[in-house]
């Protein structure tokens, strides 16, 4: 009985009401913090994983040695290899494709390489416009680690005494 004549009480005194009117007055006058996102970032965690990328040797010579653990180990089956032999008996991959749609972002693929052939870089801001655009293939793939070598060497530096 005492609890519906209180629960009536808060009800017809519209309590409930002023205690959000309260609430937001507490914060009407707060600074606001809005990031103007073109010309401001906001601070990315050391071990962000956003756009993938294939690391080559000093020597030019590309890290994969096709050993297909990253395919083996993609919990989405994104990563699509396919490899041959070489004139000196080693393995290279003649295919590589990541399916950035079908992608979780989930690190295992960089994880499992025994090379530190395949990175998760720190862009974010990439997007496809047409059908296939996020289908990143070797050259791709290549190209995005020659473009940011520096950076990827520099993250994975940091990151070492973690690892």
């Amino acid at each position: 009985m005492m609890n519906t004549a209180v629960r009536f009480l808060k009800s017809l005194f519209l309590l409930e009401l002023f205690r959000g009117m309260r609430l937001t007055g507490r914060h009407l006058f707060v600074r606001k913090v809005t990031l103007q996102y073109p010309e401001e970032h906001t601070p990315l965690s050391p071990r962000f994983r956003g756009l993938h990328a294939l690391r080559r040797y000093p020597n030019g010579e590309e890290r994969c040695i096709a050993c297909k653990l990253c395919e083996v180990v993609c919990p989405a089956l994104a990563i699509t290899i396919e490899s041959e032999e070489r004139d000196d008996g080693t393995r290279r991959t003649t295919r590589y494709d990541i399916d950035l749609t079908k992608c979780i972002f989930c690190g295992y693929c960089e994880e499992s390489c025994p090379v530190d052939s395949i990175v998760e870089t720190h862009i974010f801001e990439y997007h496809g416009e047409k059908r296939g655009d996020l289908n990143m293939t070797k050259d791709r793939l290549l190209a995005v680690g020659d473009k940011y070598e520096k950076e990827i060497a520099a993250a994975r530096a940091e990151d070492a005494p973690y690892r």
